[in-house]
């Protein structure tokens, strides 16, 4: 089944017009095809550290304030299972459909073209508000560091949309090299910040925020109490938060249904890795109370009272190299969930026309152009994380659904690799994301319901108008067709 829908996909024939109403002419797909075969799994690897990295460097440390070192250390605990799972379900799907359609075309088949218009715009939530909020931070450091001599933020977000979209619209495979440069500085910078904590650590200064007494079985370790393990759920999610975009180049990677399940368990494993080192020695070298309030925490767990020093120095660049990676491979996820869900028509669909490069121009363009006119509005990263961290829970559970559901209903499609633990580990994934879910609304409930806001209008434009205007071609319609169609075979 996965290799004809590569093959379907590098033939590009003429679409067929849809019952619907949502065909278009011969060369519908040629105009939206995108350069296929550009990234192995080392590329892949390093995109989905790079959805992530910048979340070692700052917004964890908050999870310190809700919870205690006790309380997020748990939340990450659980969180991390819950990628674990969520990552192990998720190669498995993307060997069955190595498309740019991602998360979007696995609940297309799973849960029908509203389970895959709920998960494709939750995903979009994410990779569009995301970029918005890192580009703030970025904004905040070169500030910080007395960069260009700049005062004002605003001229920092126009410069980082305008030059990285430029390298996105370059090429697939010159932007995920650049990717991977700047996410191996970060990750070098990550393990020397650990190397030079650690000589200062102390496991007394890891429980020293101190104790509400009122709240329900508090104590050192967790000294805002058991509800406190519950309000970091979204803090203990930054240390993994985007790794499941990696899917969404399945169809610019080379061979994705080996190079896919690799990928994602060996960013899985360094992304865990990271966490650790990062979660322990910046809590022991200064002390959970020191960090957990602070923008830039792996500098304050390196100065303590002393002032700036080399390597605290190197860290806050080097912070600002992490934000960048982010930043980056988050523009080029949304992009491609963009693209895949304009191409099968769900939304307008001029925003999947692709450049002489291969590129989808429109989909960078637009999404950059809403980005940088929050960020330079707003100001407030914080609100659009926490927005982008809503969608992509609800995301999750869609996701995970959607692969329990392919599991029960279609026990024999072909799977060229399969989840360890199969339900079970999607079950698991599931049940944690609902949890991390109901977590967002004990953190910011304005930033949640703004999120469900814009779901509402995006609900409102499917029903209204772009159900009836699906592009039946499009690869991850098609794969929805096919098994209605064998369903039908079956009854007969």
């Amino acid at each position: 089944m996965a290799d004809d829908i590569e093959a379907r996909l590098s033939a590009v024939p003429a679409p067929t017009p849809s019952p619907k109403g949502g065909g278009g002419p011969d060369d519908y797909l040629e105009r939206r095809t995108l350069r296929r075969g550009s990234a192995g799994w080392l590329l892949l690897t390093g995109l989905g550290v790079a959805y992530v990295v910048s979340g070692d460097f700052s917004g964890w440390n908050v999870g310190l304030d809700k919870g205690g070192f006790g309380g997020l250390a748990i939340a990450t605990v659980l969180m991390g299972a819950m990628y674990a799972c969520l990552v192990f379900s998720l190669a498995e799907l993307s060997t069955i459909l190595p498309t740019a359609g991602g998360g979007y075309g696995f609940a297309r088949r799973a849960l029908g073209p509203w389970g895959g218009f709920l998960t494709g715009t939750a995903i979009l939530i994410e990779y569009i508000l995301a970029p918005a909020a890192i580009v703030i931070f970025i904004g905040d450091y070169v500030e910080s560091l007395g960069l260009f001599g700049l005062t004002s933020s605003w001229p920092v977000y126009l410069g980082c949309f305008v030059v990285f979209i430029g390298v996105h619209l370059w090429g697939v495979g010159e932007a995920l090299r650049f990717s991977l440069v700047v996410t191996a500085v970060a990750v070098a910078a990550l393990l020397i910040f650990a190397v030079g904590a650690f000589t200062e650590f102390s496991a007394d200064r890891l429980n020293d925020i101190p104790v509400d007494a009122s709240a329900f079985g508090s104590n050192s370790w967790l000294p805002l109490g058991v509800l406190g393990i519950w309000a970091a759920f979204p803090f203990g999610m930054w240390f993994f938060l985007g790794v499941e975009g990696v899917p969404l180049a399945a169809e610019e990677a080379k061979d994705p249904v080996r190079s896919m399940p690799k990928a994602l368990a060996i960013s899985m494993g360094i992304l865990a890795l990271l966490a650790l080192i990062t979660f322990f020695a910046a809590t022991g070298a200064q002390g959970a109370d020191a960090v957990k309030s602070a923008g830039n925490p792996l500098v304050v767990a390196l100065e303590g009272d002393g002032g700036p020093t080399a390597l605290s120095r190197f860290v806050n660049y080097a912070g600002l190299a992490g934000l960048v990676a982010s930043f980056f491979s988050l523009i080029y996820a949304g992009s491609r969930q963009l693209f895949a869900l304009s191409r099968a028509g769900y939304l307008p669909r001029f925003l999947s026309l692709t450049s002489q490069r291969k590129a989808p121009y429109l989909g960078l363009i637009i999404p950059g152009a809403i980005g940088f006119a929050l960020a330079a509005a707003t100001g407030n990263g914080a609100r659009m994380l926490n927005i982008a961290v809503f969608g992509a829970t609800i995301s999750y559970a869609l996701m995970a659904l959607s692969h329990i559901v392919l599991r029960r209903r279609e026990p024999d499609l072909e799977r060229p690799y399969r989840t360890p633990g199969g339900v079970l580990t999607s079950s698991v994934a599931f049940a944690l994301a609902l949890s991390a879910l109901v977590a967002t609304f004990l953190v910011d409930k304005d930033a949640a319901f703004i999120a469900l806001a814009v779901y509402a209008v995006a609900l409102a434009y499917f029903a209204l108008y772009s159900r009836h205007h699906l592009v039946a071609s499009a690869p991850e319609e098609e794969f929805a067709a096919l098994a209605q169609a064998e369903a039908e075979l079956t009854r007969d």
